[in-house]
């Protein structure tokens, strides 16, 4: 299940495509959430659209764990440490998140499937090197290792930002309203895609934490679909806004950068 030479080739291949992919989402609109539009085949609720694409995820990761040959063990329990942080994301993403959504966004099914194929291969990458080729000892010593202590606290601090800004989009409106308003608060102080920002310093907290090409990967993937969508989220809001959101002074995606 887990040949050396697949794998490689396979994580190589997914680097690459991210970065076409990256590029081809500075020119296309992925069309769910607030960016949704007809033209690209059935449409789902966005509740049950974000638990087709984020369940398989947990699923996934949780099979590889259990069924992992070295089981939990001192040599190796930093490896469920990090599957469990995994897990902990994909949890709230794929059953608390979408029950708490409000109004009535779609998603076209082709995103969705889209998506959860890429998560299972995701967790072929992470949860094989983790469980199953790492030549690394993740047992623990690995724990208290500078690069996990560091990770923890940047993947601690990214997974804050990005519940936060969920929190205060999710509050932006009370049940019926349909209007736009202009996030305020935390994250978005600074810059326009707060939970953007979030998930992407969660994933490079995590890369670090695991010290892995496979979590370095999934951070690039992560920029490659969010950073474009930041931009076009951005321009919206300045669009529809004007001199009162070009007031605040807000970058894209990071703060005081872009």
């Amino acid at each position: 299940m887990f040949e050396p030479d697949i794998y490689w080739g396979l994580l190589t291949g997914m680097a690459v495509l991210a970065v076409v992919v990256w590029i081809a989402l500075t020119r296309i609109e992925a069309p769910y959430g607030i960016m949704y539009r007809r033209g690209w085949g059935p449409g789902l609720d966005n509740r049950v659209g974000w638990v087709l694409m984020e369940a398989p995820a947990f699923v996934a990761m949780a099979l590889l764990m259990l069924l992992s040959p070295q089981g939990c063990s001192a040599a190796d329990c930093a490896a469920y440490v990090c599957g469990g942080l995994f897990l902990l994301h994909y949890f709230r993403r794929s059953f608390i998140f979408p029950l708490l959504m409000r109004g009535k966004s779609r998603m076209p099914l082709v995103i969705a499937l889209m998506g959860a194929c890429f998560n299972i291969i995701n967790v072929y990458l992470i949860g094989g090197w983790l469980f199953y080729l790492s030549p690394l000892s993740y047992g623990v010593e690995w724990l208290t290792s500078w690069q996990f202590l560091a990770g923890l606290l940047i993947f601690g601090f990214g997974m804050g930002c990005n519940w936060q800004a969920d929190y205060i989009v999710r509050h932006l409106r009370k049940p019926g309203d349909t209007r736009h308003y202009i996030p305020r608060g935390g994250v978005f102080r600074f810059v326009t895609a707060g939970s953007y920002f979030g998930e992407i310093v969660e994933w490079a907290g995590f890369a670090l934490l695991t010290c892995s090409w496979a979590g370095a990967v999934f951070l690039l993937w992560t920029m490659a679909n969010l950073v474009p969508r930041a931009a076009r989220l951005h321009k919206r809001y300045m669009r529809e806004f004007g001199n009162e959101y070009k007031s605040l002074g807000r970058r894209r995606i990071i703060p005081f950068i872009y």
